[in-house]
């Protein structure tokens, strides 16, 4: 009776260890995790860095207007083979299509909050720029971000644009978001972008993703970005919006 117990007792140590060994591992495997996250994104924006400093000492000399297009994976053309074909690479071909002195600048970051652009907004700042298209938030509502805290973030990156140059016209993109978080959240978050745009009198892209969200056909497998040909429609939507005021800057 007496080994049963003392076998029975050193199976139990050794389940405790074998417990204890496991949720070191879990939490040690969650904190490599999020140092690979974070070393990431510190890649990501230190990459956005290198990209504005090669942009200034490339074409510092260039006399071409820019455009500037601050976004997330949308604007960097997430899943796409070519970032070309990502609606402002689009939007490039169509300006030197028609001859037009207008140089693209794609400030894209996937994943991007809008915290994550206030962040780095100076950076992108730190070059010349002439229309500045404002495309942030929808990682946001994706997340469940306080709409406060989103329509604040919003703001300071315009005050930012408007205080570095207030000639510098800004467009902002809307989103809508699926009703994951609930239709009050859905609807009011729709509202930040037209009133921020009538507070501001920016002009505004109603809905970027118009005609494309939510059809299969026009989306990658993971049923939120766009594939190469929503990326056109993309295209047409901010055209719509960009051309009077290319006419206007010019």
């Amino acid at each position: 009776m007496g080994k049963f117990k003392n076998k029975q007792l050193i199976l139990n140590f050794k389940d405790r260890v074998l417990k204890i060994f496991l949720k070191f591992c879990y939490f040690s495997g969650v904190l490599l995790l999020m140092s690979c996250g974070s070393d990431n994104s510190k890649k990501e924006k230190n990459i956005e860095k290198d990209k504005i400093e090669t942009n200034n000492n490339l074409k510092e000399n260039s006399t071409s207007k820019r455009i500037v297009f601050f976004g997330d994976s949308l604007t960097a053309g997430y899943g796409l083979e070519d970032v070309n074909d990502a609606f402002p690479g689009i939007i490039q071909q169509k300006i030197d299509s028609l001859q037009l002195d207008y140089m693209v600048i794609n400030s894209g970051i996937s994943g991007e909050t809008s915290a994550g652009g206030k962040s780095r907004i100076n950076w992108v700042l730190n070059q010349k720029v002439d229309i500045f298209i404002l495309e942030l938030g929808a990682n946001d509502g994706l997340r469940g971000v306080s709409l406060k805290e989103t329509k604040e973030n919003l703001q300071v990156i315009i005050n930012a644009v408007v205080s570095k140059n207030s000639a510098t016209k800004i467009v902002l993109a809307g989103m809508q978001i699926p009703p994951n978080m609930g239709q009050e959240y859905t609807a009011e978050f729709k509202t930040i972008f037209p009133v921020l745009a009538e507070k501001n009198k920016l002009s505004l892209i109603p809905f970027l993703l118009k005609d494309v969200g939510g059809v299969i056909e026009l989306n990658q497998s993971d049923g939120i970005h766009p594939t190469k040909e929503g990326h056109q429609i993309l295209a047409k939507n901010v055209w719509k919006i960009l051309e009077p005021i290319l006419k206007e800057v010019d």
